[in-house]
């Protein structure tokens, strides 16, 4: 079983840059980030990238502490297509286009997905990696759009490196 932990981070919610992470318990980590977003869509894009880096017919277990995202994918869904992409009150899905590309993703996956809530901010060696990865990416996009003096740029930044690998750095244990 692949077991890989998610996060998602938002600068200015709603509106700020957004960072994602993922961290393969046994392998690699990727991040990304947008100039403008929210936390829900972070945390959706996290779980997004994690399904689509992992192919294949082994089980995939995503730990994640965002419970919006993962009802989105493992609870929810199901209804909403039901229902046209409607709520259970009737309104419109939020993060309808997102939510969409989540279920192919995970329906054109050989093998089974499942979804593990985790507390976050308590330790857990790869929630917290998650964690400062997907920080790490917001506030490198934040740079680049104060760099480009766009009008979304948030005043306070950090200069961040970007990893591909977990590092020693990063070891909590």
């Amino acid at each position: 079983m692949i077991i890989v932990s998610t996060d998602g981070s938002c600068l200015r919610n709603p509106g700020g840059a957004i960072g994602w992470a993922w961290v393969n318990h046994v392998g690699p980590s990727a991040s990304g980030g947008e100039p403008v977003g929210t936390n829900q869509i972070a945390e959706l894009k996290a779980v997004l990238q994690a399904v689509l880096a992992h192919p294949g017919p082994e089980p995939l277990l995503i730990e994640s502490d965002s419970k919006y995202a993962i009802s989105c994918a493992s609870e929810w869904l199901a209804g909403w297509k039901r229902k046209g992409w409607k709520t259970a009150s009737g309104s419109p899905v939020k993060n309808l286009e997102l939510i969409k590309r989540l279920d192919d993703a995970i329906a054109d996956r050989h093998g089974p997905v499942r979804f593990r809530w985790v507390r976050g901010h308590v330790g857990n060696h790869f929630n917290e990696m998650a964690d400062v990865l997907a920080g790490e990416a917001a506030r490198a996009v934040q740079a680049v759009e104060i760099e480009s003096g766009s009008d979304n740029a948030v005043p306070d930044t950090v200069t961040v490196a970007e990893l591909q690998e977990p590092s020693e750095a990063m070891t909590l244990f």
